[in-house]
């Protein structure tokens, strides 16, 4: 059974329409397919998906993100990945069912695999903790991400989350301190790594795996700091303004491309990833291999210092810096900067012979 979103109304019914014609049984007595009617309603149903999913709004664009059927993290790393090996366990506390970590191969060289995973139905669902991580879950990351930064391996991570676990448990289990340390752990990695957004990219819980060389969106999936039903009720004290929380976000992959918070945005399907999935996984092998074979000939300082730059770019093209291509440490250098601080400078030092000969004149007198 198919799930609608509110807005797919006339998809839905073209799609009811061409399963009845398909099927002659459901019409009165025996008749024969008609072909021709099939194929029209077909082209009316392309035409509504491209006119629809072509003007999605940015709360349309979160229900996409958030649908149902939209493939999770276990579909592609069953089929993008070769003799997956499935590990568990952080070593101080247990193991956390939210996320999916393990060695494969892609394309016949080794990967580290890190996906977060939704579960496909309330069992698996309730089982995975809706893709909510708990301390555990970070750690045991962190863990594994040491593990193939000693052996040179390439990090591939998949984000769907609606952002880390708060519950009473996770936070006296450390949640915020386990989410610092997998941003630092991420940032200090000399292999490659490439995240890749493939629904929700929700707060922290995100941002602690997708600090990467390569931040990677699928057309339809978000990547914001809070929930738009969360910024809403911060900001108007109404969950309900949650359309005008998503547009003031920018959490779409093409606003987050402008912004250069990615760097690319992978196209999906008409009407969603989840109406072809043969289609995206075509597109995102292409685009993972891509992505790779630029680090082929990186050494692994440059690709450390590449991520650090990466990072220290996002949101400073309008300030104090002038060359934005070397940004190796965290200083100001605009030369009119530099001139107020010098002239600041005389001013002091003026004050200060005007202050000792005003004191001289005092005790003279």
């Amino acid at each position: 059974m198919k799930n609608y979103l509110n807005f797919e109304t006339d998809i839905k019914n073209l799609e009811e329409e061409i399963e009845k014609l398909k099927d002659p049984y459901n019409q009165d007595g025996l008749s024969e397919v008609d072909t021709q009617k099939i194929s029209t309603t077909q082209s009316q149903l392309d035409e509504k998906l491209k006119d629809i999913y072509s003007n999605l709004d940015a709360w349309q664009t979160t229900m996409v993100a958030r649908h149902e059927d939209r493939p999770k993290s276990k579909f592609f790393i069953e089929n993008l990945f070769d003799d997956f090996m499935s590990l568990s366990g952080d070593r101080y506390y247990g193991e956390d069912k939210s996320i999916l970590t393990g060695f494969a191969k892609f394309n016949g060289n080794s990967v580290l695999v890190i996906g977060q995973e939704k579960g496909e139905d309330l069992e698996s669902r309730i089982e995975r903790n809706f893709g909510m991580m708990r301390p555990e879950g970070y750690r045991k990351t962190i863990r594994l991400m040491r593990l193939a930064n000693k052996f040179n391996i390439p990090i591939i991570t998949f984000i769907d989350t609606p952002g880390a676990y708060p519950g009473v448990g996770a936070e006296e289990r450390g949640q915020a301190e386990a989410i610092a340390k997998s941003i630092e752990c991420c940032m200090e990695l000399k292999v490659p790594t490439i995240a890749i957004i493939i629904g929700e990219g929700g707060s922290g819980g995100a941002i602690a795996l997708a600090s990467s060389n390569k931040v990677i969106m699928l057309e339809n999936a978000i990547y914001s700091v809070i929930s738009p039903e969360g910024c809403a009720t911060i900001l108007w004290r109404d969950p309900k303004k949650m359309l005008d929380a998503a547009k003031a976000m920018k959490l779409s992959a093409k606003d987050l491309l402008e912004l250069q918070i990615i760097e690319e945005i992978i196209p999906e399907p008409i009407g969603g990833a989840h109406r072809d999935r043969e289609l995206m996984l075509e597109n995102l092998k292409v685009s993972i291999s891509k992505n790779l074979d630029y680090f082929k000939d990186l050494s692994p300082e440059e690709i450390m210092n590449e991520r650090k730059s990466k990072f220290l770019k996002i949101g400073r093209s309008k300030g104090f810096i002038t060359n934005s291509e070397d940004l190796s440490k965290l200083t100001i250098e605009n030369k009119n900067f530099e001139k107020i601080f010098k002239s600041k400078k005389i001013l002091i030092t003026v004050a200060i012979i005007g202050l000792i000969f005003l004191t001289s004149i005092i005790f003279l007198f």
